[in-house]
């Protein structure tokens, strides 16, 4: 049959909409125009859309709600209504994986939350709910437009309700790239891993001018709430960029060790690091002086597939350390003590940082690796006052309460309560290793001789005393403070050689692979918050 031809109205009124078109596009990606652009490039920033490109995949952008304006009429906006409304949203892909993705154009109302673009999150994280993807969230936000009140916090409201909803189910991730204050920090709180960019980032509930008026405190945005205050001080964010690119690749590099939700395991990669591969350094790790420190991570990057570790929360409760790395091409999830910060004691600032990360490997089934080098609970009055009791539960609770695959490996002391919280047998660890040199014991030789032997030592004379209290001492590390006691009672199952940690800890969770079990039903359990 010959084609059949549109007539010369027709035509003309199907390439004046294609034109239409292409005119609200090139309105809604210009964003807040060239100036605003630049001016922000001149403050060490990106663009939203310039983000996303660097983010996502080449070419994988899907954009939604492009055309979406918002409808407030007081305060003359009615005459201010951009395509997009300051806010980029859509899909794409990372590594070919589909994500989600939000980026607000600081160029366009200072990036405010009205009530459209709210809307425009609560849509792409609905779907990603209900395709099983990563929701991505590229922050830089003047906060609630204030010319529609009630309906921008509103907003924000629904958001925080999806965030809560999503928590568990589908990874969530932060970049603060700018500033995000008041009601708008919240959203970000409750996702599971925030990136801060050094220099142009910050996070706070109230400002400066607020805080001088209130309390007559002088502080700068910064030091207030910069990337290295909560980073360092706060532990509200997780990890530090240079800037907004290497943001972006950061994130990137998390999601690698990430399932896209919580029915999935995360992706495997291939490895040519061999399963058998031995560290006899090692072996010479640990010091004979057991007050001596040593760093914790020599032993994390020894064993790990090519030696990489993927360091999380590094400059917060260094006492401890988290983060993922891959064993036999599987991501694991890493948490150690650390001897060469505060002994690698526990206190409040660890526990919490330790179970907060504990509980996202168990809701995205990443297996937990532990390295035990712990001598208690800190001492003293700041940490009681603190409710180091609360908190070092929490630690407690997220151990015992997981059920991904847990392997621990005690590589010298595992003192007291401490012992118990770090994965031991008791709270359903799988697999419970021991150096040679550990010490299992209610706590080091030294106080316990203090007690066991009190009298003894009060009634030697004073001029032996001393010696006396060092026979006791090393008798009882002899016979206490070793692991093959724990071991004869089955709470350790092997004592190895250091040097072939690897290949225990591989071989262990190559066994577990099909490990299924879990907790009482319930609605939810009450974690000691």
């Amino acid at each position: 049959m010959p084609e059949k031809k549109s007539s010369p109205a027709t035509a003309n009124s199907q390439r004046g909409r294609i034109a239409e078109l292409r005119r609200r596009s090139e309105e809604a990606e210009a964003g807040g125009g060239p100036e605003r652009r630049e001016r922000e490039h001149k403050a060490g920033k990106l663009t939203a859309r310039e983000r996303i490109d660097l983010l996502l995949d080449e070419g994988s952008f899907e954009e939604l709600d492009k055309f979406v304006r918002h409808h407030c009429t007081d305060f003359g906006m009615e005459s201010q209504r951009p395509a997009g409304d300051g806010f980029v949203t859509g899909f794409g892909r990372i590594d070919g994986r589909l994500v989600y993705v939000f980026a607000q154009d600081f160029t366009v109302f200072g990036g405010s939350l009205s009530e459209s673009n709210a809307q425009k999150i609560c849509k792409i994280m609905d779907l990603a709910m209900r395709n099983g993807a990563p929701v991505i969230g590229l922050n830089d936000s003047g906060g609630a437009r204030i010319q529609e009140g009630v309906m921008s916090l509103a907003g924000y409201a629904e958001i925080f309700l999806r965030n809560t909803l999503a928590s568990g189910v589908i990874p969530q991730i932060s970049a603060i790239m700018g500033p995000c204050a008041g009601g708008a920090v919240y959203s970000p709180a409750i996702t599971d891993f925030i990136f801060m960019t050094r220099e142009t980032s910050y996070m706070f509930v109230t400002g400066p001018d607020v805080i001088k008026t209130v309390t007559h405190e002088e502080v700068t945005k910064q030091e207030l709430g910069g990337a290295m205050t909560h980073n360092e001080k706060s532990g509200v964010a997780h990890f530090i960029s240079r800037d907004d690119a290497d943001g972006c690749a950061m994130v990137r590099e998390l999601l690698g060790f990430l399932p896209s939700n919580n029915l999935e395991d995360p992706p495997r990669r291939h490895t040519n690091d061999p399963v058998t591969r031995r560290d006899a350094s090692l072996n010479l790790l640990v010091p004979a002086d057991p007050l001596k420190p040593y760093d914790i991570k020599d032993a994390i990057h020894s064993v790990v597939d090519d030696g990489y570790f993927f360091e999380v929360h590094e400059h917060f409760a260094k006492n401890l350390v988290v983060g993922f790395a891959r064993m036999d091409g599987r991501s694991v999830g890493i948490v150690a003590n650390q001897p060469a910060f505060l002994a690698g004691v526990l206190d409040i600032n660890a526990s919490v940082k330790g179970a907060r990360f504990v509980r996202f490997c168990d809701a995205f089934n990443i297996p937990l690796i532990t390295f035990e080098d712990v001598p208690g609970f800190l001492p003293g009055t700041q940490q009681e006052f603190g409710g180091i009791i609360r908190h070092g539960a929490k630690l407690l609770y997220a151990f015992a309460e997981a059920t991904v695959p847990k392997i621990t490996v005690i590589t010298r002391k595992a003192y007291g309560g401490a012992y118990c919280v770090m994965a031991s047998k008791h709270i359903r660890t799988d697999a419970n290793f021991a150096w040679p040199m550990a010490e299992i014991a209610v706590m080091g030789p030294e106080g316990a001789v203090n007690i066991v032997y009190k009298r003894e030592l009060d009634k030697a004379p004073e001029a032996e005393r001393e010696k006396l209290r060092q026979e006791k001492i090393t008798e009882f590390r002899e016979r206490f403070a070793n692991p093959f006691i724990a071991a004869e009672r089955g709470y350790i199952d092997a004592v190895i050689e250091p040097a072939e940690t690897r290949t225990r800890i591989i071989t262990a969770l190559r066994s577990l692979e099909n490990k299924r079990d879990t907790n009482p039903k319930k609605k939810h359990g009450n974690i000691p918050l």
